[in-house]
């Protein structure tokens, strides 16, 4: 089976590496074969097996939206992790809408977003016109939630304390599950 990828052009040397290692790597773990058209500026995977093949894929979008090689490698170590991605220019009229989002999702010293992955235990790539997720489902949900809040003008105090909320919720919920 085979399958092909758009790539953008500042990303193929990472999804490369230094002597080829990532892509090499990438291969290794997911018994794929990938071949980088840097002219093209496209990724072709192929595999036998669609589960190693998809997971193979879901490492190169997450390398393409901005993710280094290391972060986008725990898609590859645990098989429950998902790679969600936010399409920011859906929800913009301006250039200058754009960057105003970016930055109240990032923050100060990129102090938001780390305090975003802090309360989810999710990472969170910024990349071009959109923002990408690595996590587990019940992590995505709420985290996605947040983005979306800090998107529609929200302060941040007020997305912050509904993720304290859910992570509360969570824990209570455990708690009941295993008592």
């Amino acid at each position: 089976m085979l399958q092909e990828l758009k790539l953008n052009n500042t990303r193929i040397g990472v999804l490369i590496g230094k002597g080829g290692a990532t892509k090499k790597e990438i291969e290794e773990k997911t018994g794929t074969q990938i071949h980088i058209d840097s002219e093209e500026g496209t990724a072709t995977v192929g595999g036998e097996d669609t589960d190693k093949l998809l997971r193979a894929i879901q490492v190169i979008n997450a390398i393409n939206r901005g993710f280094s090689p290391e972060r986008s490698f725990c898609l590859l170590d645990d098989e429950d992790l998902l790679l969600d991605i936010i399409d920011l220019s859906l929800v913009i009229e301006n250039p200058r809408q754009l960057d105003r989002i970016r930055g109240r999702i990032i923050g100060k010293d990129g102090k938001a977003r780390e305090q975003l992955e802090d309360m989810t235990d999710t990472e969170i790539s910024i990349f071009g016109k959109t923002v990408a997720i690595i996590g587990l489902p019940e992590q995505i949900k709420p985290v996605k939630t947040a983005i979306e809040m800090l998107i529609q003008g929200i302060p941040h105090e007020a997305v912050f304390s509904f993720l304290e909320k859910k992570r509360r919720e969570a824990k209570k919920d455990m708690i009941s599950y295993y008592y």
